[in-house]
């Protein structure tokens, strides 16, 4: 059996490392209006606050338009259509060119802060840190959040400073405290958004969430795989719409199913319904199409990443146990790869 040099998750971390540079730093070397030519819609949190990034995120121009066009444009109430659909329809346009490509491979492979979270998690193995997972019920429990911080700082705030009714500075709520801003901002050199801002109330508030959110990452990616992943918005927005996109996860039903768990155990966002479902209902609202729970699968063809009709990679017993066995040089056992280890010989041996 010939071994593998070029596994899945070694071509998503090379993947995850040029986009990390180019959104990072792209700016530098190919002039500061690259995100115009790139997309002023990305489907990741790749932060406008970075003063040398190559372009930003669809949440950005999505509060821009609900507070300075949708929600003026219904105090003054002339030129409403206009103001509101043409601007959301061109935001949304570039977004679904993007999205219908890749659907929510974004995060799982391109966004920056994603990708940040993987190198903090690697760090905490090398440290020694224990990987914690998230049981199913704890999953059903954060689930809500993400959809409160779409709903709620992304689109409602925002709509309601442009109406007047809230401060000025939560016309853009989620950014004020999305942990990509100071993040990004950092790997970039620039530490101007650390600072909590004195000049109201509401601008307090939302740098200590901030700065909060910042810690909180830190700490738990060392730990948890993925930390606010499980709470972004964007991760929500491709929730509405990942049924329209030509890339998606198909898993199909196998009597070994049920006795495995492998590919649970190896999701990075802990669902556990790519392990007790399949069909439709497998392809979860928290999947990041990072390819995973495919390529830790031990059976033929079970789990699968496809674009349209066409298969870009499927679970196969024979790279399962290629990969098991690069992941092992020296005979070393890395403590998650061990229980996933432990379960298919369990699952082997009662089949």
């Amino acid at each position: 059996m010939k071994s593998i040099s070029m596994t899945l998750g070694r071509f998503r971390l090379s993947v995850q490392l040029i986009t990390l540079v180019t959104l990072l730093y792209g700016a530098t070397w190919m002039g500061h209006y690259l995100s115009d030519m790139v997309s002023n819609a990305l489907p990741a949190l790749s932060c406008a606050y970075d003063p040398v990034a190559s372009d930003y995120c669809i949440l950005i121009p999505t509060q821009h338009q609900l507070n300075h066009r949708v929600g003026e444009a219904i105090v003054q109430m002339q030129g409403f259509a206009f103001k509101m659909l043409l601007p959301l329809f061109f935001t949304f346009i570039n977004f679904f060119i993007l999205f219908v490509i890749l659907n929510k491979a974004f995060c799982g492979w391109i966004c920056p802060l994603g990708t940040i979270q993987e190198l903090i998690y690697r760090l905490g193995r090398k440290l020694g840190r224990p990987l914690h997972s998230l049981k199913p019920y704890q999953t059903g429990k954060v689930r809500p959040i993400k959809w409160l911080m779409l709903v709620g700082l992304v689109m409602a705030l925002p709509l309601m400073a442009g109406l007047g009714v809230t401060p000025h500075e939560t016309g853009d709520a989620f950014c004020e405290v999305c942990p990509s801003r100071v993040i990004t901002s950092m790997a970039a050199g620039t530490t101007e958004e650390l600072a909590v801002g004195t000049s109201s109330f509401t601008d307090t508030v939302f740098g200590a969430i901030r700065a909060f959110l910042v810690g909180f990452i830190i700490i738990a990616a060392l730990a948890v795989r993925q930390p606010f992943c499980r709470i972004c918005p964007m991760l929500s927005l491709h929730a509405l719409f990942r049924r329209l996109s030509l890339t998606r996860l198909v898993k199909v039903q196998n009597d070994h199913c049920e006795k495995c768990g492998i590919c649970t155990k190896a999701c990075p966002m802990d669902i556990p319904e790519i392990w007790t479902e399949h069909g439709s209902k497998a392809f979860n609202e928290d999947c990041i199409l990072c390819g995973r729970c495919a390529e830790y699968c031990p059976q033929d063809s079970v789990i699968s990443i496809k674009t349209g009709p066409f298969t870009v990679f499927e679970s196969s017993r024979d790279y399962y146990k290629k990969r098991v066995k690069l992941e092992k040089p020296n005979g070393s056992k890395p403590a998650a790869k061990n229980r996933i280890r432990k379960t298919t010989k369990t699952q082997e041996h009662k089949a």
